[in-house]
């Protein structure tokens, strides 16, 4: 027999509560699902069993209607940052700071995972409690507010720490040769403890406000939060890292980058005490940490392939941004839709959404495509043969987000876990280390068999 579940929102909890049904003389309630009193995270729970239910095909089809016209001016602004964030990684690959320091390479895909992971992972829980009505209460909506953006400061200062080490050490095992430099390890830990610091309460503000406002006007905030969150990310944490990069060189010979070091660890006690004190994210503070760290050493594998092959081939530094952040966009969104229906207690019904933002793919890239070449950003070749294989290669990664967001969200759903927690992590850096290598795989195609000139004069030497 079917049930149904009503929504009761509280100030204490969210709760999924069946409606008794009579059967027979009697009245049976059906299973019960209460999550804890936090009420943004849904950390461990088993997920209620939901019969099946009829989906109405024109129902489906206005969502994705629905999707394109809220989705798809989102993610044409996101082109706009990623192409800037695109341009940022192909300048900056030549200042000197990078050039002396090549750890960099490896530390900024690790970088842009790791932020995008906590912007995107706090932009999915607010999304599912805007559209559970949480931020419709004052008092609960700032509790929220103020106990997300101190958390987003304990994992980016504590990520961003371990990102920075690990990139120094990997560099290392690429180049066991080159000796190893206290200024240098300072310099890279430091530049991206600042970076993630930086970026986490600049991206936290502007998300907060921006599912606030989406509310206010109606509009789903999980259809344009993750987008906004990836690209504006990829943009400010670049300029941030590379602007302290280049401080810190210059005073490589002070103690500013120990000193720098020891502050931001100093404060970390301070932000986790206001966490531990909220309520609604005091779990988030011990749990969530397995996905964004195995992410992190995921996309590391990324951040090898990039600085392997950045200087070998053109284009590649502005490409890689790019392709990882749209397919990533597309993925996010997808999945974010998903968990909340599941949270709502909704029926699934998301198979013409996949295809809709598979097909949204398309002239998004090729916008993307049409103004790199306008302005001649990159020094590409661009051939016919450049631009079947990237459309190849964009839509295949697409194509694999999008499936792998859907399997990994009721995967994590149905083992108890919080798939707006869990899953962008792990997505995310799995599409990193794929459109990196796809992407070099690709530049090696076209210029070994002379259908694009990509390689540089590094290379043909």
């Amino acid at each position: 027999m079917s049930s149904s579940y009503t929504l009761a929102s509280t100030t204490e909890h969210i709760e999924l509560r069946p409606r008794q049904v009579e059967e027979g003389a009697g009245l049976r309630t059906t299973r019960q699902h209460k999550r804890s009193s936090s009420s943004t995270s849904f950390i461990h729970f088993k997920a209620p069993a939901m019969p099946p239910e009829p989906i109405d095909d024109d129902t489906d089809i206005d969502e994705g209607h629905h999707l394109a016209s809220q989705a798809l001016p989102s993610l044409l602004i996101s082109v706009v940052g990623l192409i800037f964030a695109g341009w940022m990684m192909d300048h900056f690959q030549h200042w000197e700071v990078f050039e002396q320091v090549s750890e960099l390479f490896i530390l900024v895909p690790v970088l842009l995972n790791l932020k995008g992971n906590l912007e995107m992972n706090l932009a999915a829980r607010f999304s599912t409690s805007a559209n559970l009505g949480d931020l419709d209460l004052p008092q609960k909506r700032n509790a929220l507010i103020w106990g997300n953006l101190a958390l987003i400061q304990v994992q980016a200062l504590i990520s961003g720490t371990i990102a920075g080490i690990v990139s120094f050490v990997l560099g290392w095992l690429e180049r066991p040769s080159e000796p190893l430099t206290i200024g240098n390890t300072l310099l890279v830990t430091a530049s991206s403890m600042i970076a993630a610091a930086g970026s986490s309460f600049v991206l936290g503000v502007f998300m907060c406000l921006l599912i606030i406002a989406s509310r206010k006007l109606q509009i789903d905030p999980d259809n344009i939060a993750c987008p906004m969150a990836s690209s504006l990310g990829d943009v400010v944490t670049l300029g941030i890292l590379a602007a302290c990069a280049h401080v810190l060189l210059v005073y490589r010979d002070t103690n500013l980058s120990l000193m720098a070091i020891l502050a931001m660890l100093v404060s970390i006690p301070f932000f986790a005490r206001a966490v531990w004190q909220n309520k609604h994210v005091k779990d988030l503070l011990l749990s969530g940490w397995s996905p964004i760290m195995i992410a992190m050493l995921i996309s590391s594998f990324a951040g090898l392939v990039l600085e392997r092959y950045v200087e070998k081939y053109k284009g590649l530094a502005m490409l890689t941004p790019i392709v990882c952040g749209l397919t990533g966009n597309l993925g996010s969104i997808y999945a974010s839709r998903i968990s909340t229906s599941l949270h709502a207690g909704r029926k699934d019904g998301q198979m013409n959404v996949e295809g809709t933002l598979l097909l949204m793919n398309i002239p998004v890239q090729w916008l993307f495509l049409s103004v790199i070449w306008w302005l001649d950003i990159g020094h590409l070749d661009f051939t016919l043969a450049f631009a079947i294989t990237y459309f190849v290669v964009a839509v295949t990664c697409t194509f694999a987000a999008l499936k792998m967001g859907r399997a990994m969200t009721f995967m994590f759903w149905n083992r108890g876990y919080d798939p707006d927690n869990f899953v962008l992590p792990y997505l995310t850096a799995m599409i990193d280390v794929l459109c990196t290598s796809l992407l070099v795989f690709s530049c090696w195609y076209l210029s070994t068999n002379g259908l694009a000139d990509l390689a540089t004069a590094q290379t043909n030497d």
